[in-house]
Order: C-alpha cells, then structure tokens, then sequence
C-alpha cells in the first residue's frame, strides 16, 4: 500500500498518517520494518495484538486507534527469480510500492499487469484484496505467496491453490494467521499487453475487446482514466483521501437477479452468478457525486469512493457509508458491502 509517510525513524503513533484516507487514531506501539527477517521477529515477539500495516490505502482505521503493535511496512525489493524465453517470475517485497512495480514491469517489457497502474498500495497487499481494476487481477500472475504463518511459526510458500483467491477476497483476508512477505508473479514477455478485457478501456484505446496495446499506452491510458476519477494519490485532491471503492459490487445468483427485476448493467459470472454495479446501484438511490456528510462526502469524481474533506472523522465516514447502504436496501433490495479492511470500527 502506498505510503501517506514513509517515515523510518521515531514515527509518530497517529494513525492516519498512513493511511490514504488521512483518518485513524493512534497505536499503542508503532515499528518501522525494513527487513524481512524484521517483520517476521516483531510479529512473533509482539505483545497482544498485531496490525500489518503498508500505505493504508485499503483499511479504514476507528478514531479510537489499535490497541497493539502496528508493524509499518517498508521493505523494498524486486528481483527476477526465474527467466525463460516466453515469461519470467519476479520477486517482489511485500512493502514495495505497486504501482513502481508494475513501472519496472512495462519498462522491462513484461506483460500482465500493466493494466493494475496507478492502483495505490503495496505488492504485499496485492493478494490480499485480490485487487483487480480494467480487466486484470493479480490471480492472474501470482504463482506464489511467501507469508509468514503464524500459527505454526514458520515461513510458507503458498501457491494460489492455497491462496483461496476470489472477488476482491483471498485467505489472507480478515485472517491474521499469515503476514504476506513477499509475492512472485509470472508475467509475459512482450512488449504487447495482455488482451484488453475491459470495455471503457477498449474504448479509450481505440480498439476491440480481445485486441493488445503496446504496455506503456495501456499503462497510460489507465493512470488517465484513474486520474479523471480521483483514484490516483494526490495530496492536494481531497477527492483521493479515500480508499478508492468502499463498496464492491453486488454479486448475485440468476434466480436473485431475475427476482430483482432490475434494468441494470450487469455481467455474467462463471458460475451463473450476475455482477451488479454497485455505482449504478447508489447514484439511482439518489446519492450523486459529492453527496455530504460531516466533513466527508461521496467523490465529486467517483461514486464509489467516500472520501474525508480534511476535517471527517472515521464515524462520520462510517455514517456516510450506512446511509449509502441503507438507501440502496431500500430502494433495489441489494445488500452493499465494503472493500476495505475495518480495523477498531464496524460497518
């Protein structure tokens, strides 16, 4: 997760320094980590109660803080561990930043996550959120997941048959068993991208769904439809102190969706499930852009995104996101869930 502060020396304990939504109470004991072996020794030596900690790009912290040892991430590191003629597997920290990763990947002329640019976050956060954005995920390209496991002590090498990899979920999610060390992915040598998935995106490159783009035009036209919504970092646009989407998109069996009766955009999942837009599903609630509450409001740029104005509060995020949730209930039926990781607060 990209880092609000990428402080190493005497942090302060006030949370929402590192988390992208500026909001956050204080920790009980704060550590920088920079080493592997480091972050393996805090968290097995640490008393009580542990948060893993990168750019807190996807969490949402109560204003009462953690009671406990939040272990700020900041290792850094990325290394080709196999090479072969058609793909390589890179290594790479689990605090290292994502999108300079994906950087190195287009400027290498490695394909496959390309179209994952301007996400913030670490690579260690990766797999946890399975984050996925414009028609790729990181299932797609993780062969393995290096983590430490609490449980038994020891570090494991999970494949992604053990990674539990869903909708925006994983194992690691909600689970603090394992700490994510690092990731492998495998990606493709060429100077072409994946196939473009993504209608909104086809478009803005001109070309069918199914075609490929030379990396670094799917790289920038990606970080410029994020930009026009505010999902790429800004200090000075309080449209991005947020955690880009809170809310997921409903997914629903066939005989729900035929039961909503909805004229909706949806799409079709393999298990005959539907995917709803949940975006879709707020703004006919009657919640638009820039929808207020005290000191946060919805993005005047992304109706997914609830975003703090400079003086919210994490409650009265929270109440916003309630009243968004309950507005949809009322209104379609649909159940709306959040994204992001509540830590010291509940939805």
């Amino acid at each position: 997760m990209v880092g609000v502060s990428d402080a190493t020396a005497a942090p302060q304990t006030d949370l929402s320094a590192y988390t992208t939504l500026r909001l956050g109470g204080p920790a009980s004991i704060l550590t920088v980590a920079t080493e592997t072996q480091q972050i393996v020794a805090t968290v097995r030596n640490a008393p009580g109660d542990v948060l893993i900690l990168a750019g807190g790009s996807n969490v949402v912290i109560g204003d009462d803080g953690f009671d406990g040892t939040v272990v700020l991430l900041r290792t850094r590191g990325i290394r080709v561990v196999e090479s072969h003629e058609e793909s390589v597997v890179v290594r790479v920290a689990a605090g290292e930043p994502w999108d300079d990763f994906v950087a190195y990947a287009v400027d290498q002329g490695f394909s496959g996550v390309e179209c994952l640019s301007g996400i913030p976050g670490s690579a260690g956060a990766t797999p946890i959120q399975n984050v996925g954005a414009y028609g790729q995920e990181v299932a797609h390209t993780i062969v393995a997941v290096h983590a430490y496991d609490r449980r038994t002590g020891t570090i494991r090498v999970m494949p992604p048959a053990e990674c539990g990899f869903a909708y925006r979920a994983s194992v690691f999610k909600h689970n603090d068993r394992y700490v994510v060390l690092e990731v492998d992915f495998r990606l493709a040598r060429s100077s072409e991208s994946a196939p473009i998935r993504y209608a909104e995106l086809a478009r803005n490159l001109g070309v069918e769904a199914g075609d490929r783009v030379a990396l670094q035009q799917a790289r920038d036209t990606v970080l410029k439809l994020r930009e026009q919504k505010g999902m790429v970092l800004d200090p000075a646009d309080r449209d991005t102190w947020s955690v880009g989407s809170f809310f997921t998109n409903p997914v629903v069996s066939a005989a729900e969706w035929t039961g909503l009766g909805l004229d909706a955009p949806h799409w079709p999942g393999d298990d005959g499930s539907v995917k709803i837009p949940a975006a879709w599903l707020i703004e006919r609630a009657g919640f638009a852009k820039g929808f207020a509450g005290d000191g946060v409001a919805i993005s005047s740029k992304h109706t997914l995104a609830l975003t703090n104005r400079g003086t919210g509060t994490t409650g009265a995020l929270l109440d916003l996101a309630r009243t968004v949730r309950d507005g949809v209930r009322e209104k379609f039926g649909v159940e709306l869930h959040p994204e992001p990781v509540l830590i010291g607060c509940t939805f």
